[in-house]
């Protein structure tokens, strides 16, 4: 039973009821403690539990010292660190580099309890409380910071955070691997900085001269810093290699040091997947959370399951990648089943899967067979700009897997909320999985992610042509009528990805307007390190190419790009109107059937309000003039005769309350024509 297992020990006090001396690795992390294998700190604990290792959990210390660090004292082995499931950074600022208003990492949401950049400060106070201890550090942030890279808070070239963070190796990507090797050489003596044989993993050295098998050297980091050519030659480079079949070691100098990346790690097969999901894992948060609120975070996963990893759709502004690969990884359907059977055991439990899914929910295989003997192609996609012909394209283990869940006693219904690549959908000759989604496992809407329209940006988003998600729509519209079900398709947006001009974004509002529709809200490209999309922000040149490319980056052209995608929004109004001005598209302002926008001095405009207040303050500031200038005339004749002064100036005031009064009726007017 679930009730039956432990979580692992946050205190001292939880280690004595195991009677623990110490623990043979800590874990220090910036999120709540979530037992669950969505969360990285969980999977990597669980993980070293099943090796026989002795593991605790220190989560989001107080970093304004160093005792919180030193709660569970000095481990035998290592410190390990992770910043969290999201980079600190992403986690508390928006692309408006505003911060955000709540972490779904912390209970009851409650920001600042972790700080930024997580990984440095958390290894800083470490190493102030605990000297010469071993620390590896590892999850997405430093994993996507791992060579010299753009920060996009600090809008300029961070080095490598294993150099930043004083920590003595990285472990990248996903970690199950690597860490059990790292493990085992730390129990043997072996120093952390002295691992420098284990696949998925960087480390720091002086010399070159012990790596005996081929490798790359990119720019160094003061090169990158100084040259935005040679960054993008760097990132390419650090793209196309992370390959665990193909794929090349990789040095980029900083200073006196080499930091040196690893061939990646094999993929897991999927008994060695299983068996990682299958760990005794609690699913939900540390009791101590209870009574401050819970972590939101759970709410998403509670009821969900993990069906794959990995994703060979290589949209270029996504982290998944350089992260879990492009080789599919998935889970037996006898491992997915037996977690869903806990799940309707869960206390609250209403009988609704709510997804059983991954970073692309109908991936469940490898692209094509080659893939896995060798390697993912090296400058080509498999879905852009259009399906390989390799590519084998299948949905019926998805679709049995679908099935035999919807079978499962307590189970009411299955909904597939992950990602879907509809061009994948599109692709397959057989429409049995497309209608048997529609018809079971969308829970009123379907959200997909076109992105965008114009060609030119889906190309450099890594993304399929218009066309496809066209035919996609139709296709689903179609059988959804069939079905006489009331569904819909929510499409997610972008807006000032590179590549997009204002000529792009006025493209995608038209054919927004085309559809008759109307996002609520529009995600605007944030520039996450370590992403091609990333390289471009900051260089201008797409690093495949290594051609120029136009990047929209002032805060008010980002504005109206964002605007254009809801151009029906009043308040966007002026910022649409100057867009559209600006790139000579005036003939979408008007009342045709294809303008976006209303004219600014049309009466019966009820976007431009701005427009009739200034028209407003223009007509009252007129009466307070006319009024000044009757005062300055009633003066004149003050003492000449004062019945004659009081009559002129009582007339003239009456002047004044007529006029103004005539031109406050005028503008009531114009409030109820708007």
């Amino acid at each position: 039973m679930l009730t039956e297992k432990k979580f692992l020990p946050i205190s001292r006090r939880d280690m004595k009821e195991r009677g623990w001396d110490e623990c043979d690795f800590v874990i220090v992390t910036g999120d709540s403690y979530i037992d669950h294998h969505s969360f990285g700190t969980a999977i990597i604990s669980r993980v070293l539990e099943a090796h026989g290792y002795k593991v605790g959990i220190i989560p989001q210390p107080d970093w304004n010292n160093i005792y919180d660090f030193q709660r569970l004292g000095r481990p035998k082995y290592a410190f390990l660190v992770n910043a969290g499931n999201m980079d600190s950074m992403v986690n508390h600022y928006t692309v408006a580099k505003k911060l955000r208003e709540k972490d779904m990492y912390s209970p009851d949401g409650k920001m600042g309890l972790r700080p930024d950049r997580a990984t440095i400060v958390y290894c800083n106070k470490i190493r102030e409380a605990y000297k010469d201890i071993d620390i590896v550090i590892g999850g997405v942030e430093a994993s996507l910071r791992r060579f010299a890279h753009y920060d996009y808070w600090e809008n300029k070239v961070r080095k490598s955070m294993l150099v930043d963070s004083t920590a003595d190796l990285l472990i990248y990507g996903m970690g199950e691997k690597p860490i059990v090797e790292v493990a085992e050489s730390l129990k043997n003596g072996v120093r952390a900085k002295d691992i420098t044989y284990v696949r998925g993993t960087c480390y720091l050295t002086e010399s070159l001269d012990d790596i005996h098998e081929g490798y790359i050297e990119v720019p160094s980091y003061k090169e990158v810093v100084s040259d935005k050519i040679k960054y993008a030659k760097a990132s390419k480079i650090e793209y196309e290699e992370q390959d665990s079949v193909r794929g090349k070691i990789i040095v980029q100098k900083h200073g006196n040091k080499y930091m040196v990346q690893n061939i990646p790690q094999p993929p897991l097969n999927r008994e060695e997947l299983d068996a990682v999901y299958d760990l005794p894992y609690m699913k939900t948060y540390h009791p101590s959370y209870e009574s401050k609120g819970g972590v939101p975070a759970i709410e998403e996963v509670q009821f969900s399951t993990v069906s794959s990893r990995g994703c060979f759709g290589d949209c270029k502004f996504c982290a998944i990648t350089l992260h879990q690969g492009r080789v599919v990884q998935s889970r037996s359907k006898e491992s997915i089943l037996k977690e869903v059977e806990q799940i309707t055991k869960l206390k609250d439990f209403k009988g609704y899967i709510h997804d059983v899914g991954g970073p692309t929910a109908n991936f469940r295989q490898p692209a094509c067979s080659k893939q896995l003997a060798f390697g993912a192609c090296k400058g080509k996609e498999c879905l852009s700009p259009s399906v390989c012909k390799n590519m084998d394209v299948d949905h019926s283990e998805y679709l049995d897997l679908l099935r035999s869940i919807r079978k499962v006693p307590g189970v009411k219904k299955v909904f597939v909320r992950s990602g879907l690549r509809y061009d994948y959908i599109m692709a397959d000759k057989d429409d049995t999985f497309f209608k048997e989604l529609v018809e079971h496992h969308v829970s009123g809407q379907l959200k997909v992610a076109p992105e965008h329209v114009s060609a030119e940006v889906l190309k450099y988003m890594g993304k399929p042509s218009g066309d496809t998600y066209d035919k996609f729509v139709a296709k689903f519209e179609k059988i959804t009528k069939k079905l006489g079900k009331k569904q819909y398709i929510v499409p997610y947006l972008m807006s000032s990805h590179p590549g997009s001009t204002l000529e792009c974004a006025i493209e995608l509002a038209e054919y927004l307007r085309d559809i008759n529709y109307h996002p609520e809200q529009v995600q605007d490209f944030y520039p996450t390190p370590g992403t091609p999309s990333t390289t471009i922000y900051y260089t201008g040149i797409d690093p495949i190419t290594m051609k120029e490319v136009y990047v929209p980056k002032t805060k008010h052209e980002k504005s109206m790009q964002r605007a254009l995608l809801q151009y029906r929004n009043p308040k966007y109004y002026n910022l649409v109107y100057e867009a559209l001005t600006e790139a000579g598209r005036t003939d979408l302002i008007g009342d045709g059937p294809k303008c976006l926008i209303r004219d600014k001095f049309d009466s019966n405009n009820k976007y431009s309000q701005k427009s009739l207040a200034k028209r407003k303050n223009n007509s009252n500031n007129d009466v307070r003039n006319k009024s000044k200038n009757l005062q300055e005339n009633n003066k004149k004749t003050k003492g000449r005769n004062l019945e004659s002064g009081k009559s002129s100036k009582s007339k003239g005031l009456d002047s004044g309350r007529s006029k103004k009064k005539n031109t406050l009726k005028s503008n009531n007017k114009l409030r109820r024509s708007r």
